[in-house]
């Protein structure tokens, strides 16, 4: 038993993939190969700035409400190395790109691999459905804007 943990250790410190699932890594990594795309997100995605219509309506909310906020307009929220707090992981705090290509760090370290992006690239409206549900299409108008300008 022994032998078969160390010989995980020493794969996962000599193959760092092995030692950990892909993690987030926050829009910011993406700008310096994405930068016409990044710029075009942040002007016109409302997801960009996600993060201030929550921390806005943050002392109006319980405790639960807030959680329920987090998961459509932060990164990662709920899944390991995705948001936490504003305070721990500020850049996860909006509806980043990795909510709809994934967690981008093993495509990062690889270069820009994109077989490691989610859909490699080619969201669909369908993949937009964790957020925009028709209820809260409904309630709030919150249609997904994959054609409008989020790139």
């Amino acid at each position: 038993m022994r032998w078969i943990l160390l010989a995980g250790l020493v794969l996962g410190l000599a193959f760092p993939a092995f030692a950990q699932e892909n993690r987030y890594v926050g829009s910011q990594a993406c700008v310096d190969c994405h930068e016409a795309q990044y710029a075009s997100y942040r002007q016109n995605s409302k997801k960009a700035h996600s993060s201030r219509t929550v921390q806005q309506m943050a002392s109006d909310l319980t405790a639960e409400e807030l959680k329920s906020c987090f998961a459509c307009h932060t990164t990662g929220y709920g899944q390991p190395g995705g948001f936490v707090s504003f305070e721990k992981t500020p850049d996860l705090a909006d509806a980043g790109c990795e909510v709809c290509h994934g967690p981008g760090g093993a495509h990062v370290e690889s270069g820009g691999d994109v077989s490691l992006i989610k859909g490699r690239g080619a969201i669909r409206v369908e993949d937009c459905m964790g957020c925009h549900t028709p209820e809260r299409v409904r309630a709030f108008g919150f249609k997904p804007t994959l054609y409008s300008g989020g790139h």
